[in-house]
Order: structure tokens, then C-alpha cells, then sequence
């Protein structure tokens, strides 16, 4: 194929479907879950093919930014652009962005693919053929989806009803379904006519503008606004905050390919999931003899048909069958896998109440561009934190109004600056941060710095920090 195709990643999602990993501050599409890969780094290679694909972009939010440069960083892959959405909106004011930016770059008749970040897919024959026939349709006008044939009666998707056969394997759309439920679901599997709606979508960036201007003029009038109105911020792009969230919030499905004549959809008999339940998670592993997923810190007894994943504690499972049992750094999940759709409801639960709010946000380890920090143990004016620092990377420098600090060097080397004076620390050493001087931790060795951080004061809170000077534009 001689026209290249700009891959849009969708990284801006904050779901809690995969509690207690997921997190609203900790999306799945930055979890390993299984191997060594984020799930949005195994999207970043999945368009890394340069025959293929140009650089790709990546529509994300202000929480995630850094999380996505630098899992593409650890990728080593070159991003076009980084797209910051500073309210959520849906799908429609995304793909209006991503089609406004890449016609601005790469003109009217460049092809656009959009990826969920979330979702696993093999790459073969099989899905390099289906991205041929959707890119070959998309050049001729349509607006393409992906339709993957399903293999169970499921209920956790929705669905497309398969119509005319375009010729070339592609087919128009006669209908999308939302969610069915399960006798519904199974007659739509018996009849042979329906696929699972994937997320994914082929089109040209003018196709889609033109489409937008017809069936949703408000949202692409918005996001044009905000795109004028962008800044540019380190690798990032910033859409304006007030053009944005006047588009109405509305997916693309609802404000164009339920309405478009020219809706188009390629069947594709690929393995494909977008793990949005642990029993996808389990389906995806393949269980060993008895039919079990283990990653982590466990020990299973007389249990099978489980998934068992730990991160921190030691879990032991006896006795199972058919069970979930997800360990964090500080939750435990247990339910029957058969359940396992349900979660979302228990996240509700704990996010409304007081004492367990926290557990639905944030992780106890919390990423930042230099690196991150992990919560060990809190307490009366006191808190201990581990501090890992990326080499050549540095915080910002900064001061506390209410406490004082001691910084442990636990691994490679520490340049600490106070006030006027910079010190050099390795393994084993420590230094004393008093209360209201202005000092900075950085790496300057190729080796992460990891640091142990006692802090004591009146109040300990994140929002204690004075930045003077931060590379990261927080200041």
C-alpha cells in the first residue's frame, strides 16, 4: 500500500473495570497485566510497521501526559504528537481533533486510523489483511470499522449488524446494537450476521471532517476553536480548555457512524479483546493443566479455573474454583470470574464511601516524569515514601512550608541540592532537608536512583509543594 496511515491512539480513559490494578489515576492501558508491555505500548507496536504507518499520535489527558512519554520513551518510539484533552468528551471531539491536526500535517487525503489503547490484539496475516481492505475503502470515502467476528454470545459489547457486501471483504453497516443481553446476544451469534463493535475506525482526515461538518457541526466548530487556541507545551499540545468543553459530549458512533451513508465495516476473524472484565483477562492467558492464571506472588492448592494475580503480598488459594483474586499494593479483589463485569458496581460502592474513596483513585505508587514514588507507611506528622528517580532526570526544586525531610540513597547516586550548596550521595548515605529551604533530588548517573524519604511535619500533603524552578512546566 504506497499511502501510509497515521494511527490516532486513544489513551484518555480512566476506567476502573479491572479494580484494584486500575485506578482512576492508573488507567489499564498503562498496567503490565501480563509480560513486560503496557497494553498501550503493545499498541504502540502494533503500528510500528514504518512501511505501514507514520508516527503515530496519541490523544490523551492532562493526568496521563507524562505516562504516555514515557512508556513511548521506554518504547523508543518517535510520537507525532501528543494531544491533550483538558475535559473528557467523548469519542466524537477526540477523532474531530485527531482529523483537524493530521489534515493540517498531512493533508485532505491522508488516512487515519484510530486504536483504542486498551485493547490486545495479534498482529498476522489476518489483521495486516483487514487494515488493506479498510485503508483501500477509507481512500474511496467510506468510513470503515473493524467488525470482529465473535466467537461467544457475549454481553459486555456492542454489536454491528453486517449489511451489503461492498466487494474486497467489505461490507455497509445496516445497524449498530448497543449491550444485549444474553438471549439477545445469542441469537445474533446463531444468525451469523452480526459482529462485535471493536472501537476501530479507518477514514481520511477530510472524509471525517466533512462528515463532522454535516451530522455534528457543533463539535467539530468547538474543537476547530480549541485547536486555534492550543498551546504548545514541551512535547504536547494543549487544546484550549474553554473551545473544547463547549462541544457536546457525544461518542463517534452516535455522532457519525449511525447517521453516515457512507458507514462501511470490514468482518475480521482476528484475536482480539478489550480486556474490559478479569475473565478476559484469564480467556487472553490460557490457564495451565487446571485451567489456572497465575502471575505473581502465590500459592494455589485444589483451585482451578482461576485468575490469580498478585503484585505485592504472597496470596494463598485453596479450595477455588472459577474465582478472581487480584492483590494491589494495598486491595484485595475476590469474585467469581463469571461476575467479574460486575466490578464496576463495587468501584461505586468504595468510591462512595469516605473511608475507601482513595482506593478507586490512586495507587499507593504514584508515576511522575522524573519517576514516581510508593507510599510504605504513614502516620502521626510522619510519612515514609520510596523514591525512584529515572537517570538524568530531576525533580523540581522546590520548598515545604510545614515539613522537613531525610533522604536515604538506596541505589546509584543522588545529587542533592539545599539552598546554595549541592551534595553528592551514594549507597548508604544520607541528608537532612530542613523545614522551608529550597532543595532538589536528581539522577545524574545512567542507573535509577532509588531513595528512601522519611518525612515529619504538621501536615504532609502533595499540595505542600512550592515549585521554583521544574523542567516539566509545573512550576
Amino acid at each position: 500500500m504506497s499511502v501510509k496511515i497515521v494511527p490516532v491512539i486513544m489513551a484518555g480513559g480512566k476506567g476502573t473495570r479491572l479494580w484494584p490494578l486500575s485506578r482512576a489515576a492508573a488507567a489499564k492501558q498503562f498496567i503490565r497485566f501480563l509480560g513486560d508491555e503496557t497494553l498501550l505500548q503493545k499498541t504502540l507496536a502494533r503500528v510500528s510497521d514504518d512501511a505501514l504507518y507514520d508516527a503515530p499520535i496519541v490523544v490523551t489527558n492532562e493526568d496521563f501526559r507524562f505516562l504516555v512519554a514515557e512508556q513511548a520513551r521506554e518504547m523508543d518510539v518517535k510520537l507525532d504528537a501528543i494531544i491533550l484533552e483538558p475535559v473528557a468528551r467523548n469519542t466524537a471531539a477526540a477523532v474531530a481533533a485527531a482529523a483537524l491536526i493530521v489534515r493540517a500535517r498531512h493533508g485532505s487525503d491522508a488516512l487515519i486510523q484510530i486504536l483504542p489503547s486498551d485493547h490486545e490484539i495479534t498482529v498476522d496475516a489476518a489483521y495486516r489483511d483487514c487494515v488493506a481492505r479498510a485503508a483501500k475503502a477509507a481512500s474511496a470515502g467510506k468510513i470503515v470499522t473493524f467488525g470482529i467476528t465473535p466467537t461467544e454470545p457475549a454481553t459486555g459489547y456492542g454489536y454491528i449488524e453486517i449489511g451489503m457486501d461492498l466487494g474486497d471483504g467489505v461490507h455497509t453497516v445496516s445497524r449498530f446494537v448497543e449491550k444485549p443481553n444474553a438471549d439477545v446476544a445469542q441469537e445474533m451469534l446463531d444468525s451469523g450476521k452480526y459482529a462485535w463493535n471493536s472501537g476501530m475506525f479507518v477514514f481520511s482526515a477530510g472524509q471525517m471532517i466533512a462528515e463532522l461538518q454535516t451530522l455534528a457541526p457543533e463539535v467539530l466548530a468547538s474543537v476547530e476553536k480549541a485547536i486555534d487556541k492550543a498551546k504548545g507545551d514541551l512535547d504536547f499540545t494543549r487544546l484550549d480548555a474553554e473551545s473544547f468543553a463547549a462541544a457536546p459530549s457525544i461518542s463517534i458512533d452516535y455522532a457519525v457512524m449511525e447517521k453516515t451513508p457512507n458507514a462501511a465495516v470490514v468482518p475480521a476473524a482476528i484475536s482480539w479483546s478489550d480486556l474490559g472484565s478479569w475473565d478476559a483477562i484469564w480467556k487472553l492467558a490460557g490457564g495451565d493443566e487446571d485451567g489456572n492464571v497465575v502471575s505473581g506472588n502465590a500459592t494455589v492448592s485444589d483451585t482451578t479455573n482461576s485468575l490469580i494475580m498478585s503484585r505485592d503480598a504472597h496470596l494463598a488459594v485453596q479450595g477455588m474454583d472459577g474465582v478472581a483474586v487480584i492483590a494491589s499494593e494495598d486491595a484485595v479483589y475476590v469474585g467469581r470470574l463469571d461476575r467479574s463485569q460486575d466490578v464496576g458496581n463495587l468501584v461505586k460502592m468504595l468510591a462512595a464511601d469516605p473511608k475507601t474513596t482513595h482506593l478507586t483513585e490512586n495507587h499507593p505508587t504514584a508515576l511522575r516524569p522524573w519517576g514516581g514514588y510508593t507510599s510504605i507507611l504513614n502516620g502521626d506528622r510522619f510519612q515514609v515514601k520510596r523514591l525512584f528517580v529515572h537517570p538524568e532526570k530531576k525533580l523540581s526544586l522546590q520548598k515545604h512550608h510545614h515539613r522537613a525531610e531525610h533522604w536515604v540513597c538506596v541505589r546509584g547516586i543522588a545529587e542533592v541540592t539545599i539552598d546554595d550548596k549541592v551534595t553528592i550521595l551514594h549507597e548508604n548515605q544520607s541528608i537532612y532537608i530542613p523545614q522551608g529551604s529550597v532543595h532538589r533530588l536528581a539522577n545524574p548517573g545512567k542507573i535509577r536512583l532509588e531513595v528512601i524519604e522519611v518525612q515529619t511535619g504538621s501536615y504532609l500533603g502533595e499540595d505542600d509543594i512550592i515549585r521554583l524552578v521544574d523542567e516539566f512546566g509545573r512550576s
